[in-house]
């Protein structure tokens, strides 16, 4: 969720906010974060910011090809392909563009078939509609069209793309997502993209690569469009005429808009016609108002399909009505049959007497039959009923198959927190037992200062003993003199152990720390989504002032 914000962020233009997404989720840390609860986040902190003109589209759409291309896109691994990744990916943009505004996105057929065509047309092919109405009708149904991830495979089959390069595709669909995602009114292909323009200030003619979009008229040193050299900013006030043939040049027109004029020669009168053309069409989208000429003809064919559909449906009601109208009549008809029977059987009773018991006979007879039919109808019901009974059964037995299964994955997962209760009651017996250790040991290092201090002041007590006999028994000076190299001695075997006695200590408080890391790892285990904190400085800081004491006491 975090690299997926940052690279939104990154992508959309958006000032990077980390802090607000662990703000949204801190009272949620119960299990995986949903896709719901991500969606309040992204709407608030994210789409709400973006604003219209501050990214690159083309930036935004290929992350969302990379989140979704790698577990939905499936070409030949053996590398048929009939289209590369990046054309892939460029189709997957087109069928954006063309689908309806709905979700799940899917495109009608007559998109797919304008896109084909298109594509086709591209690269002067003729599409079989036959064969692409026979393969919409069997892919599309009950969804209303394909998905993008059918549009893909469909075009990786080269089912409507035999015997076609790749490298010819490629520069199809590029022609086609240039004009319909980028907006390229008119780009003629190589080289008949090129135009003379006449300079501005050294009034000299050069040739350039223009390119039309509904709202400015771009040209560059070269087909490849890296050194742009200039653009034409198009608006309501802008016009194209044409121009007599002068200074060498033919086929001359010019684009006037309200601060300059722009003359230039195209390579022959057809060409020059449909930049004219291409220009008058762009000025024309920005007088109405209107920034993409392909979303205003993809508004036209929905539009156009909404008449057909409701032609359609005002078709099949009237249809209806007048199947209606002839059941009515029919069955009319059959009444009128009905009442002329029973009037001639009215006269044949009342004619024939014994042709009338023959016809009781037989009506008892039919009556009969009708009672045996009935009979074997419900009998039929029966066995039908049955058969949903069982089948009902069956359904229970398999949802009492599934609950067991359920039962027993309940089972595992309790017995696995049992485990885990346990393991965190070994650890809290292994932490109490590290306590218990540190406190023997803090015991023993007292005792240690103790007798050390004792030892002292019994030094202290014999130096006295000492100086009082050197001063009563001056003549046993060399004897008190031996005595007190003898003191001496023992002094610096004292400091020995007084060193010795630090060492110990030190190495004490050594471990005593790492026993405090230990705890603390043992005591908070990291768990998913924690953040990781200073181990060495947490737990047991109780004990330091009580070591910092001992040093200076033992110094």
């Amino acid at each position: 969720i975090q690299v997926l914000s940052h690279n939104l962020y990154t992508v959309l233009c958006i000032p990077h906010d980390p802090v607000a997404l662990e703000e949204h989720f801190r009272d949620d840390d119960d299990g995986p974060v949903s896709s719901q609860g991500y969606m309040p986040y992204l709407n608030k902190y994210i789409l709400d910011k973006v604003e219209e003109g501050a990214f690159v589209k083309e930036n935004f759409d290929e992350l969302c090809w990379t989140l979704t291309a790698k577990k939905n896109y499936k070409p030949d691994r053996n590398g048929n392909s009939i289209i590369s990744h990046q054309d892939a990916f460029k189709l997957w943009c087109l069928f954006n563009f063309l689908s309806e505004d709905k979700y799940p996105l899917v495109m009608v057929p007559d998109e797919v078939e304008y896109l084909l065509k298109k594509i086709c047309t591209a690269m002067n092919v003729e599409l079989n509609s036959c064969e692409l109405d026979d393969y919409l009708s069997q892919e599309s149904q009950g969804q209303g069209g394909l998905t993008v991830w059918q549009f893909l495979d469909m075009v990786n089959s080269g089912r409507f793309l035999r015997g076609i390069e790749q490298e010819a595709v490629s520069m199809a669909v590029e022609e086609v997502y240039q004009e319909i995602i980028e907006d390229v009114l008119k780009q003629a292909r190589s080289p008949y993209g090129y135009l003379w323009k006449k300079g501005h200030l050294r009034r000299n003619w050069s040739e350039r690569w223009f390119t039309l979009k509904p709202s400015v008229l771009s040209y560059y040193m070269s087909e490849e469009r890296k050194e742009k050299k200039g653009s034409i900013v198009l608006d309501k006030h802008c016009c194209v005429e044409v121009l007599p043939d002068r200074d060498g040049k033919r086929c001359m027109f010019c684009v006037k808009t309200s601060s300059r004029t722009y003359e230039m020669s195209a390579s022959d009168t057809r060409q020059r016609q449909e930049w004219t053309l291409a220009i008058q069409t762009a000025i024309r989208l920005q007088a109405e108002g209107k920034k993409s000429l392909h979303k205003d003809l993809k508004q036209k064919r929905r539009e156009q399909r909404e008449q057909r559909e409701q032609r359609k449906a005002a078709k099949e009601e009237e249809t209806q009505r007048l199947k209606q109208l002839q059941e009515e009549k029919e069955r009319k008809l059959q009444e009128l049959e009905l009442l002329k029977e029973a009037q001639r059987q009215a006269e044949i009773l009342l004619q024939e007497e014994e042709q009338r018991r023959r016809q009781q006979h037989e009506e008892m007879q039919r009556t009969l039959e009708i009672q045996l039919r009935e009979a074997e109808q419900a009998r039929a019901s029966m066995q039908a009923e049955m058969v949903l009974k069982e089948a009902e059964a069956e359904r229970q037995r398999k949802r009492i198959l599934e609950l067991e299964d359920m039962q027993e994955r309940l089972q595992e997962a309790l017995q696995q927190e049992v485990k885990a209760r346990q393991d965190e009651e070994a650890v809290r017996y292994a932490q109490a037992r590290l306590l218990a250790e540190e406190e023997e040991k803090l015991k023993q290092l007292m005792k240690l200062k103790e007798e050390q201090e004792e030892y002292i002041i019994k030094t202290q007590r014999e130096k006295q003993v000492l100086k009082q006999e050197m001063e009563n028994k001056n003549k046993c000076l060399e004897e008190a003199q031996k005595q007190l190299e003898e003191v001496r001695v023992n002094r610096q075997r004292v400091d020995q152990d007084v060193m010795v006695a630090q060492r110990k200590l030190r190495q004490a408080s050594t471990n005593v720390k790492h026993w405090n890391v230990q705890m603390n790892r043992l005591m908070h285990p990291i768990g998913p989504g924690d953040k990781r904190t200073n181990v060495s400085g947490g737990g047991f800081t109780g004990y330091q002032p009580l070591l910092s004491r001992r040093d200076s006491s033992l110094k």
